[in-house]
C-alpha cells in the first residue's frame, strides 16, 4: 500500500473514534472520520445533561488524533462496488477501506403517540430538547420514564434527585432485567429513597402516550406532563439502504473479524455490527473493545495478514443512581450477572471513575495509537454461542 491508502470511518462515537485513532499507527494512511456533529458526544452522560447535572460534549481536539481528518456531514449511502461514501452536503468520499461505526438511536416506533409526545434520550439533540421541556415544566409536573433498563433507571434517578419532579419509572417488565436479584433489590431501594415510583411486571408495558398521560398494558392511565422514552435502541438504516447484508434490525452482517459479508473492504464495529448474526450487547463497554479490534482488522488486511476473530468480554454492568450513588453489578465473562455487586457511594464512585476513564481511553489512543491492550476477552463465550447455534440449525441437503 502507498501513502494514498484511504480509510473512511463513518461515525464519531466511542467505537468510531477509537478505530480512527488506532488506525493512525500507520503514518501512510489517510484516515477520515465522518460525523454529523463537530464535537464528540459522551453518550453515557446524556441523562445527566438532560437533568443539568453534567455536560456530555467533548471537543474532538481532546479525543481525536491530529492525523485524523474530520468531515462534519452525514453519510447517506455506501457504494461498495465503487468504494465511495455519499454525503448529505459534501462531495462523495472515496475509500480503500471503510469502518462502519454508525452506532444506534432511539426506538420509539410501534407505540401510539410515542413518536409525537415522548422524549427520547439517545442523542445529544434529544437530551437537549428534553432539558428544555423539563426546564419549562412546573415543579410539580409528573414525569414518566419508560424503560427499566440502565438508561431508564439512570434517567429516573437523575431526574428525581436533580429536578424535584415526581418521577414514575414504567419498566415494561423487570426492573433492570440484566441485574442479579440482589442487585435489583438494591436498585429498587435506592430508587424508592429518591422518591421514584417503580412500576414493573408485564402490566407496566406502555401501550400509548398522549401529551398528558401514558397508558399501560393493564389498563392504568398515568398522568405524565413529560414522558421520557428509554425503552430500547434501533440502528440507522444506512447499511440496509445501501444494499448491504443486514440482520432483521438493520445491523451490518459480518464474520467474526467484523468484516462485511459483502466486501472485504468494509469492517463494522459497535452497536450497528452483527458478527455471524450474533450481535454483541449494545453498550459502551462493547464499543470500546470492538472499535480497536475493527481497526486491527483493517490494518491486518492492509498488511496482508489474516485478521483475528473478535474477543469481547463483559466484566460488569454499572448504573448511576443520581450523582452520589450507583451499582456495579459484577458479571461472569459470558455476560451473566453474578450474585455480587457494589452499591451505594462506592458504586457511584466506580461509575464516575469509569465514565471519566472512557474519555481518557479515547485521548490515550489518540496520543499513543496501538499501545492500549484491547484483547482481554478469551473468545470462549463467542465460540460457545456459535457452537450452540450450529447445533440447533437444521441439517441441509
Amino acid at each position: 500500500m502507498t501513502a494514498n491508502t484511504r480509510v473512511v470511518v463513518i461515525g464519531g462515537g466511542y467505537s468510531g473514534v477509537l478505530a480512527a485513532n488506532r488506525l493512525t499507527r500507520r503514518t501512510d494512511l489517510a484516515v477520515t472520520l465522518v460525523n454529523p456533529r463537530p464535537a464528540f458526544v459522551d453518550r453515557i452522560r446524556l441523562h445527566q445533561l438532560a437533568a443539568d447535572t453534567h455536560g456530555a460534549v467533548v471537543d474532538y481536539a481532546d479525543v481525536l488524533a491530529p492525523a485524523v481528518g474530520l468531515v462534519v456531514d452525514t453519510a447517506t449511502r455506501i457504494d461498495a462496488a465503487a468504494r465511495t461514501v455519499e454525503l448529505a452536503a459534501g462531495d462523495p468520499l472515496h475509500y480503500d477501506h471503510l469502518v462502519y461505526a454508525v452506532g444506534s438511536s432511539s426506538a420509539v416506533a410501534g407505540v401510539p403517540g410515542a413518536a409525537e409526545f415522548a422524549h427520547p434520550l439517545a442523542s445529544l439533540e434529544e437530551a437537549r430538547a428534553l432539558k428544555r421541556v423539563l426546564d419549562a415544566a412546573p415543579a410539580a409536573a409528573p414525569v414518566t420514564v419508560v424503560g427499566g433498563g440502565p438508561t431508564g433507571i439512570e434517567a429516573a434517578a437523575e431526574l428525581a434527585e436533580a429536578t424535584g419532579h415526581p418521577v414514575t419509572l414504567a419498566c415494561g417488565g423487570l426492573l433492570g432485567p440484566y441485574l442479579h436479584p440482589r442487585g435489583r433489590r438494591s436498585v429498587a431501594r435506592r430508587l424508592a429513597a429518591l422518591g421514584v415510583t417503580v412500576l414493573d411486571g408485564p402490566g407496566s408495558r406502555v401501550t400509548a402516550v398522549t401529551d398528558a398521560s401514558v397508558r399501560l398494558a393493564d389498563g392504568r392511565e398515568l398522568p405524565s406532563a413529560v414522558t421520557v422514552w428509554a425503552a430500547g435502541f434501533s440502528v440507522p438504516r444506512l447499511a440496509r439502504d445501501s444494499g448491504l447484508s443486514t440482520d432483521a434490525e438493520g445491523r451490518l452482517l459480518t464474520d467474526e473479524t467484523y468484516t462485511s459479508l459483502d466486501s472485504p473492504h468494509i469492517v463494522a464495529t459497535g452497536d450497528a455490527a452483527a458478527p455471524s448474526g450474533l450481535p454483541v450487547r449494545m453498550s459502551c463497554q462493547a464499543a470500546v473493545q470492538s472499535g480497536p479490534q475493527a481497526a486491527d482488522t483493517v490494518l491486518a488486511r492492509i498488511e496482508g495478514r489474516a485478521p483475528e476473530p473478535l474477543t469481547v468480554m463483559f466484566a460488569a454492568q454499572c448504573i448511576s443512581l443520581g450523582r452520589r450513588t450507583g451499582i456495579f453489578q459484577i458479571a461472569h465473562r459470558n455476560d451473566v450477572a453474578r450474585g455480587a455487586h457494589i452499591s451505594g457511594r462506592a458504586g457511584g464512585r466506580i461509575k464516575e471513575y469509569i465514565c471519566r476513564g472512557i474519555v481518557g481511553q479515547l485521548s490515550d489512543e489518540a496520543r499513543r495509537p496501538g499501545e492500549r491492550r484491547v484483547r482481554f476477552g478469551d473468545g470462549g463465550h463467542r465460540e460457545r454461542l456459535l457452537r450452540q447455534r450450529s447445533a440447533t440449525e437444521p441439517v441441509k441437503g
